[in-house]
């Protein structure tokens, strides 16, 4: 990191993320630190040869830690954290529109001696209900640089770098509040309310959603219909898209078997990198959209809403509130879902929470999940207007849901007996997403995706490719250049492997195949697609079919099922075992947990095999 960093502090739900988002954009990255399980982000700035490093630190509410992420934001602040050096600038980022411990948590960052600036967001909402927020008051008395700004619009984003770059950060006079308790720091923090804030009238828009998002009827309506949006979305919006990667994939694959003249150089060009990572590609679309409407729904407040109205139903299972935002995570990846169970202060829920996060529907298993729905299910419409693809993929998602909350209460109930600790969670206000902030998230997870299919994936279907290519059979001059690639398919390592293994799976309807296509997943599940382009390469070239239609002729509905029950419980991702590991200490929960969801895959696919 360079000689110059900056801190970005606040406490939760002020719009510190929004902030450095706008700040950075896509100058940013996680920060990998020798030793640190919390990964906060890193951005940079620069102007002409002068770089600046900016870190988003995890929000606090003061300088006693009540869980990991707030404890590593401390020990920076502090100094005292062996990987991360302590900031040069404080952004303190408080709400104007809920000031009251944003101002308490100043008194206590003031004491650090560090140089600080002060960026009031939301002072538009504030504002557009005829209230004041004085920031030249404020100024006087801090003793620091305050500016306003509108992250969501980017309006004083441009003063806030002019600040940081001509070193406008001034180190602030310790608050004296005449004891460092907590109700004292409040009490001092009031003084400052009653000075530079006039809230206005009350937001009678956030009162009045809230009347309708908040009741235990309406609520749940909103909710089911939020989740059922979600879900058509998924399908309806990201179709065409797919389609058209589709149709470039064939051309692609098309143009490159005609270039090359070496059957085995063509045979690696167009199944082993084309076929292998262009059948994951194509699924690209419906990662964005996922990961975009996640990110919609936090910024306009409504996930920190939809916490509080399962709180209740998190504890019929043993889990409390904070439980739901590690699972929740969970449903865009595992990993960043494991990690952020460091915000439950208790042991015994943290663990119960990391041992469900793998059963939640992870967007690796997204890809699987449309192949296999789109190739034996049909695509009708049902009640509602909704389709049975899209009801059958929403299902899938419940059954992982709670399927997951289930090994918690057994958990829970057993190895991690234990009280419930209460919940207890701020609202953000309601307002308009970030439409920066949006396209940063999009182009992030667009490139993380495609950095996992160019080298996880990437060097799967090269391995696959070899295996299904060696022994080189002798070709039948007989047979159309289809069947020898049948015949070599069928007499490869790859075969040999999948055939070998096949009894195990015979009871679950899986041929040797699929067989292959399952344990390539134990990597990372994306690679059953991948796995299934190379497999059925011959079938797709001899119909000029996509994939999908190829399953769907070759691979019965129940078998089809099948697979994907065995997905929604099984844990086939090696980097979620592993931070699995990192996070409990031990290779013992990893291993218990692929035990557990190996048991239930193999259960439940084997139930709806046989009894459908």
């Amino acid at each position: 990191m360079s000689a110059h960093t900056i801190a970005v502090v606040g406490v939760p739900n002020v719009g510190k993320s929004t902030l450095f988002n706008e700040l950075t954009g896509l100058q940013q990255r996680v920060g990998n630190f020798p030793g640190v399980t919390v990964e906060p982000m890193v951005g940079s700035l620069r102007d002409g040869s002068t770089s600046l490093t900016v870190i988003d630190l995890p929000g606090i509410y003061g300088l006693t830690a009540a869980s990991e992420d707030e404890q590593l934001t401390i020990d920076v602040l502090r100094g005292v954290h062996p990987s991360i050096p302590r900031p040069d600038v404080i952004v303190h980022v408080v709400s104007a529109d809920h000031p009251s411990k944003c101002f308490g948590l100043f008194a206590e960052l003031s004491t650090l001696g560090i140089p600080m600036i002060v960026v009031a967001t939301m002072v538009d909402a504030v504002k557009a209900r005829g209230g004041v927020f004085d920031d030249i008051t404020l100024h006087h008395r801090l003793g620091v640089p305050i500016l306003p700004v509108v992250g969501t619009k980017g309006l004083g984003m441009g003063e806030l770098r002019d600040a940081l770059f001509s070193h406008a950060a001034v180190t602030p006079q310790p608050v004296d509040v005449g004891s460092s308790t907590v109700e004292a720091r409040a009490a001092w923090a009031r003084t400052i309310l009653d000075d530079v804030v006039v809230q206005g009238r009350a937001d009678s828009t956030t009162m009045w959603l809230d009347r309708i998002v908040l009741n235990p009827v309406g609520g749940a309506a909103v909710f089911m219909l939020v989740m059922a949006l979600f879900f058509q979305s998924i399908f309806a919006w990201a179709q065409p898209l797919m389609d058209g990667i589709d149709a470039l994939m064939a051309v692609v694959s098309g143009t490159a078997a005609q270039l090359i003249g070496n059957d085995l150089a063509r045979s690696f060009v167009v199944k082993g990198l084309i076929g292998g990572v262009g059948s994951i590609l194509v699924f690209l679309p419906q990662i964005i959209i996922l990961n975009v409407l996640v990110t919609i729904l936090e910024e306009c407040g409504y996930l920190a809403r939809a916490a509080f109205l399962v709180d209740r139903a998190m504890g019929v299972f043993g889990l409390q509130g904070r439980s739901f935002i590690p699972l929740l995570g969970s449903f865009a990846c595992a990993i960043p879902g494991i990690m952020s169970a460091r915000i439950i202060p208790s042991y015994r829920d943290r663990m119960a929470t990391i041992m469900a996060t793998p059963l939640m529907t992870c967007s690796a298993r997204l890809p699987v999940y449309t192949l296999l729905i789109s190739s034996v299910v049909p695509a009708v419409t049902i009640i509602g207007g909704f389709s049975l693809q899209a009801v059958v993929m929403a299902g899938l998602y419940v059954l992982g849901a709670l399927s997951g909350l289930l090994v918690a209460l057994v958990l829970k109930r057993t190895m991690f007996r234990g009280a419930v600790v209460p919940f207890m969670i701020e609202f953000p206000p309601y307002r308009v997403p970030s439409l920066r902030s949006i396209g940063v998230t999009m182009i992030h997870r667009t490139r993380d995706f495609i950095t996992t299919a160019g080298t996880v994936i990437l060097a799967f279907s090269i391995a696959l490719w070899i295996l299904t290519e060696l022994p080189r059979t002798q070709p039948d001059a007989s047979m159309t250049e289809l069947q020898q690639q049948q015949q070599q398919l069928d007499n490869s390592f790859a075969a040999d492997l999948g055939r070998t293994v096949q009894p195990i799976f015979a009871p679950l309807g899986f041929d040797w195949r699929i067989t292959l296509g399952v344990l390539s997943s134990y990597a990372a599940r994306e690679t059953f697609v991948s796995a299934m382009g190379q497999i059925y390469a011959a079938d797709v070239a001899e119909s000029d079919a996509p994939l999908r239609d190829v399953l769907h002729e070759q691979i019965p509905i129940r078998t089809g099922l099948s697979i994907l029950a065995f997905y929604a419980f099984a844990l086939q991702c090696i980097s979620t075992m592993a931070i699995m590991k990192r996070e409990t200490g031990s290779w013992k929960w990893p291993a218990l947990a692929f035990g557990i969801t190996f048991v239930m895959a193999y259960v439940a696919s084997f139930v709806v095999y046989n009894v459908f």
